[in-house]
């Protein structure tokens, strides 16, 4: 278990030279956020944000597409197909490259990957070309996400791990809006202007020279690695305090693992209650996360209310997701983590009953918004949680699988929705989503384990 960096007794550093002292810490815990550390974290909201604007560009871009470049609707579905089949190899891919590369590398690939190929996209007039672009595009901006969330969860102290992810995430989101203005006010200027909006995720390569200069590597994955001397300077040049990681290290350094037993290592009695609590909030809590999003136009249109009352509400609707994003910074470390999880999944199941059962258009926006908002609030919490559960030796490929798993879960349940709204419409549809919010709140108040404010260490 660890201990509050305040407690911990001062030792002498011979190496560093008369007089010098060294606090015995834990990493980051403890110790204060300096400007450099948070200047770390901004890298991260930009990689982000270049990130998320390449994410949601095809939505806006594909009917300019379909008419510029004589794609069909069966063109836009291949290609959507394959962005997300991508993006489901990136998480796994990413997060594996993560533990065994190292932190740094696999967010240098990501960003560079997602970048190029989006530039590609702009510039290309073979229809295999861009089909196979967008693809890379999924996989890097998906394998940035795992490599990202697990890096700043190792480089936050405990004491406000939750705080950063939330205000990282909210900055990056605010890419939604920012591309939806964006591409309103370009694409219509002429009939390929749309290449200039993939052009435009060329500005990742700002956050890629960033982060090659200035992004140091992760000190938990260098101790894991038996570089201690490089891990103290990591923690020293960012916080400007001299520690001694020689007792953490010592009680915390793995053998070296090969990748089998890395990724089996799920399974293992120690972490298998963690893995399926873990699995079922994934499984369960991802494709009702998608829902708002992506069928809030359909749902206007079956009602009767225009294109444009459809577009508007999910513009609004865009601004939830920053919002929420700041929402979780203020709860994420309250509760263990394990309290905001369950009453945010309740709340969004509440969310969706009125989203579901409403008629009257601005409750159906205002319900829409909350519900898309705690669904926000609650990809950050399980995401944080789930990068919790692990040691470092497997944290990235653990998360990467529980994030894939959830996205396959996600596709599967593309089908099914038009199914249960033919039979039930779009209340029972939005009951379904209710019930499957629930029962992961329930596994998690049983059986999940409180991790906020935690050392890593003490966790896994």
């Amino acid at each position: 278990m660890s201990t509050p960096a305040s407690a911990l007794p001062i030792t002498q550093d011979i190496s560093a030279g008369l007089g010098a002292k060294r606090i015995k810490n834990n990493y980051f815990d403890g110790l204060q956020t300096t400007l450099l550390h948070k200047c770390i974290f901004f890298l991260i909201m930009l990689a982000f944000f270049f990130e998320q604007m390449d994410n949601a560009n095809f939505t806006y871009i594909a009917p300019a597409l379909m008419k510029s470049a004589n794609m069909s609707m069966t063109d836009i579905g291949h290609i959507t197909f394959c962005y997300f089949i991508a993006m489901t190899v990136g998480g796994l891919l990413g997060g594996v490259l993560s533990d065994f590369l190292d932190r740094r590398k696999a967010f240098l690939l990501s960003t560079l990957i997602f970048t190029v190929a989006s530039v590609i996209n702009g510039w290309t007039d073979n229809k295999i070309v861009f089909i196979i672009a967008r693809a890379m595009t999924g996989f890097g901006i998906f394998s940035l996400m795992v490599c990202a969330q697990t890096y700043m969860t190792e480089m936050a102290p405990a004491e406000c791990r939750g705080k950063w992810q939330g205000l990282v995430a909210c900055v990056g989101f605010c890419a939604m809006p920012f591309i939806g203005f964006m591409c309103r006010m370009v694409i219509p200027i002429s009939p390929e202007a749309w290449r200039y909006i993939f052009y435009a995720g060329g500005l990742g390569f700002i956050a890629f020279a960033m982060a090659y200069f200035y992004l140091p590597e992760s000190p938990r994955w260098l101790v894991g690695k038996k570089r201690l001397a490089e891990a103290e300077a990591v923690v020293k040049k960012l916080t400007g305090i001299s520690v001694d990681l020689s007792e953490v290290a010592a009680a915390n350094t793995e053998p070296h693992a090969k990748v089998m037993d890395v990724l089996l290592g799920m399974l293992q009695p120690k972490y298998i209650k963690r893995t399926l609590v873990i699995l079922i909030l994934f499984l369960c809590y991802t494709p009702p996360g998608f829902m708002i999003f992506v069928w809030t136009g359909v749902i206007l249109k079956q009602k009767g209310y225009t294109m444009n009352d459809a577009l508007t509400a999910t513009m609004i609707i865009q601004f939830a997701l920053p919002v929420g994003a700041y929402f979780s910074s203020l709860i994420s470390d309250r509760g263990g983590r394990k309290v905001p999880i369950i009453i945010t999944l309740i709340v969004m199941a509440i969310t969706f009953l009125v989203f579901g059962n409403s008629d009257q258009y601005w409750l159906i926006v205002g319900a829409g918004f909350c519900t898309q908002m705690a669904a926000t609030v609650m990809f950050l919490l399980y995401f944080t949680y789930c990068c919790e559960q692990y040691p470092t030796r497997m944290r990235n490929t653990a998360s990467g699988l529980q994030n894939a798993a959830g996205r396959l879960a996600t596709a599967a349940y593309q089908p099914i929705v038009p199914i249960v709204v033919a039979a039930y419409g779009f209340s029972g549809m939005c009951g379904l989503n209710a019930a499957l919010l629930i029962l992961p709140a329930i596994v998690v108040a049983i059986w999940g384990v409180r991790t906020g404010g935690k050392s890593l260490e003490e966790i896994s």
